[in-house]
């Protein structure tokens, strides 16, 4: 189980929760999390992913972002790529998994309490594929996050600060690493709303 510092600590999914939205082997961690510089060529990593959902999956694709950490420049991060693909329905597998996997991908997580949400590992390239509906407020809520981090150097480092402490920490699973940053996470976020909110009073 991961290390805990106190009552501080945001509540960490479960063993049992995280084996029941996996699909296939769950694999704990072998080691620590490990964060790599910015490489410049993640970008072009996400260009070539996006072209190929769009060739495989054609109109059916009604957004695809680049989001997460290696979306920010300057940011260290896993080396993984995510993705987040927008379908009419996300909860319609037969609608595009099955075509995404003849493409390689891999149907690996499927959670339909939490906005019916599935991730796809990418074929040769590592990617979560995030797939959500159109209007599930998650997707604003990480372009939201992932804009902030652009844009403000202050915020950027501040959860790269937290990363580093994170990363450093015992696991079981990458997930609970995920969980334990929610707080920094929503600290970042709040200060995003507070400045929308600012800037249309003016």
């Amino acid at each position: 189980m991961p290390h805990q510092d106190g009552p501080a600590d945001p509540p960490s999914h479960t063993e049992e929760q995280i084996r029941e939205v996996t699909i296939g082997e769950l694999k704990p961690l072998a080691g620590r999390i490990v964060l790599e510089d910015y490489d410049p060529r993640w970008p072009q990593l996400f260009i070539a992913e996006a072209a190929r959902i769009k060739g495989i999956l054609a109109e059916r694709a009604l957004a695809i972002e680049h989001v997460g950490s290696t979306s920010v420049p300057g940011l260290i991060a896993k080396p993984i790529i995510d993705v987040v693909l927008v379908v009419a329905a996300s909860a319609d597998e037969p609608a595009y998994v099955p075509d995404l996997e003849k493409g390689g991908y891999v149907l690996r997580i499927r959670e339909p309490e939490w906005h019916e949400h599935r991730v796809l590992k990418g074929p040769d390239t590592n990617v979560n594929l995030h797939v959500f509906s159109p209007g599930c407020p998650e997707i604003a809520r990480m372009l939201t996050f992932r804009d902030r981090l652009r844009q403000h150097p202050d915020d950027r480092e501040r959860y790269a600060d937290a990363k580093r402490t994170l990363a450093a920490k015992d696991w079981k699973f990458v997930q609970n690493y995920a969980d334990a940053k929610t707080s920094v996470i929503e600290e970042i976020l709040a200060r995003a709303s507070s400045s929308d909110s600012q800037r249309r009073r003016l």
